[in-house]
């Protein structure tokens, strides 16, 4: 079993900054690909980021390259996503996410997830 608590999300303007942070319960964290998800209101959910075990792979939307980082403390059980230039767009409920695999982390009915941190980015 695994717990994820997300905290960061708040209001910000548009260009500014946020940056958010997941704690995972459990003493395996470091065994998982963790995920940065997002589902904004009439929306799908849509997949931010992820990062393997090791921090060794990395993946982005296409929405969000080049102003967003995820990393990842294992030693703290934590996963970090920096949010820059954040955008109107960007706003949305940010979820994390657990998993086994980089490719399918978010659509595995074993993966665990956290009750979501509202980001919110005035134009």
């Amino acid at each position: 079993q695994v717990q994820l608590v997300e905290s960061g999300g708040g209001l910000v303007q548009a260009g500014g900054s946020l940056k958010l942070s997941c704690v995972a319960s459990g003493r395996t964290f470091s065994t998982y690909v963790m995920g940065w998800f997002r589902q904004a209101p009439g929306k799908e959910r849509e997949r931010v980021a992820a990062i393997s075990w090791s921090g060794g792979s990395i993946s982005y939307a296409d929405s969000v390259k080049g102003r967003f980082t995820i990393s990842r403390g294992n030693a703290k059980n934590t996963v970090y996503l920096q949010m820059n230039s954040l955008k109107a767009e960007d706003t949305a409920v940010y979820y994390c996410a657990a998993g086994r695999t980089l490719p399918a982390i978010g659509r595995s009915t074993g993966d665990y997830w956290g009750q979501g941190t509202q980001v919110t980015v005035s134009s």
